[in-house]
């Protein structure tokens, strides 16, 4: 755990870092040096006694579950892939988007017999929802444009997160089935929340309140 006496909340870059500074801004925190941050990762909250380390999606996982921080700012997809030993305590509802199976226009993806390849960035989240179908599936990990593995034909389909689904339909693909809905979620560190358990509560209860203003 964290042992200063600072609460120390880990934000994944881009646009849940955006959004979570945007919320601690309407709650009338200083946000002039998140706001002002250079190549800084670990920056201040005046006045709050509040750390914010910047750090990939993954790594805010890694870094709560491991005490670095007390706290942290993630996506559900991140969650649903990495899992860890944390407590999920919010859904904070922006960075809103879905996992979604998606394939070739015009295509049965769930049509004839074989087992269907199926590529994407998230193999547990993949096997997770082809094992509650009760279907075998080969899955094949791509780390950059999943999108190009039904164009390469190397796959059947892919899992992917979808926002407005404009870049599957510019590559002439189109979502199948929904997978699960995807949001910024507030997840603490287990020891963090017996120990600070009082500031805790109270910063969340505050984002909470805030972002029903």
């Amino acid at each position: 755990m964290n042992d200063n006496n600072a609460v120390r909340i880990a934000l994944t870059k881009g646009r849940l870092e955006k959004d979570t500074v945007g919320l601690f801004e309407k709650m009338g925190y200083d946000v002039s040096e998140l706001r002002d941050k250079g190549r800084r990762l670990i920056l201040n909250i005046p006045g709050q006694n509040i750390e914010v380390v910047l750090a990939k999606a993954a790594d805010v996982i890694t870094y709560v579950e491991l005490g670095a921080c007390d706290m942290g700012v993630v996506g559900k997809d991140t969650i649903l892939e990495h899992g860890g030993q944390y407590y999920e305590i919010a859904d904070l509802g922006f960075g809103r988007c879905r996992f979604a199976l998606a394939g070739k226009k015009g295509t049965d993806f769930y049509g004839g017999v074989g087992v269907k390849t199926v590529a994407t960035k998230y193999p547990a989240v993949t096997r997770h929802f082809f094992e509650s179908k009760r279907m075998d599936v080969d899955i094949v990990k791509i780390e950059g444009s999943v999108e190009l593995a039904p164009l390469l034909k190397i796959a059947d389909g892919i899992v992917d997160i979808v926002e407005t689904g404009t870049t599957l339909k510019e590559n002439g693909l189109e979502v199948i089935e929904d997978v699960v809905p995807i949001s910024a979620r507030l997840i603490v560190n287990t020891v963090s929340m017996k120990l600070k358990k009082d500031r805790i509560e109270a910063l969340s209860d505050e984002m909470l309140k805030a972002l029903d203003r």
